[in-house]
């Protein structure tokens, strides 16, 4: 068994909108997190890899950001990357295909969040190979509840 914990819960309202932090969000089976751009009241419309929802919930390791930023002399915030849940002391990609526990809340990992072209155009900076596979997390929700910064992560 595996644990860490959160370290940053981030939200956007929108696509494109800038990035907030909060404490604690409510999460949803089939929804997402409530308030993120990619809630779904209706669960309609839902981004699917291999028929299982991967938008619901997004996750990077605080230490991926920590080792980019020393590797290229960058001072990026962990919300520049734009994921939801930013994970310290647990390695995310181990988590593909397996379900695992947000504050006793099961997911299950989907598929690796692999940086994008759009992302290293936000962030005006090549990051393009060096985070392919460090990207994070994209996660399917299978519970309810709030999860909140310094709430455990066990697989």
């Amino acid at each position: 068994m595996s644990e860490g914990k959160i370290k940053g819960i981030y939200i956007a309202a929108k696509a494109g909108d800038g990035i907030s932090g909060h404490e604690k969000v409510l999460i949803r089976a089939g929804k997402g997190i409530v308030g993120d751009r990619y809630y779904s009241e209706t669960g309609k419309n839902r981004s699917n890899y291999k028929g299982q929802p991967d938008w619901e919930i997004t996750l990077i390791e605080s230490e991926v950001v920590e080792n980019f930023n020393s590797a290229t002399g960058n001072t990026f915030h962990e919300s520049d990357f734009r994921r939801n849940v930013v994970t310290e002391g647990i390695r995310l990609n181990d988590l593909v295909g397996k379900t695992f526990r947000v504050n006793g809340l099961e997911c299950y990992g989907v598929q690796l969040c692999e940086p994008c072209a759009s992302l290293q155009k936000r962030l005006a900076y090549k990051i393009l190979p060096d985070l392919v596979g460090k990207g994070g997390l994209r996660a399917q929700i299978r519970g309810a509840g709030i999860i909140a910064v310094g709430d455990s992560i066990e697989s």
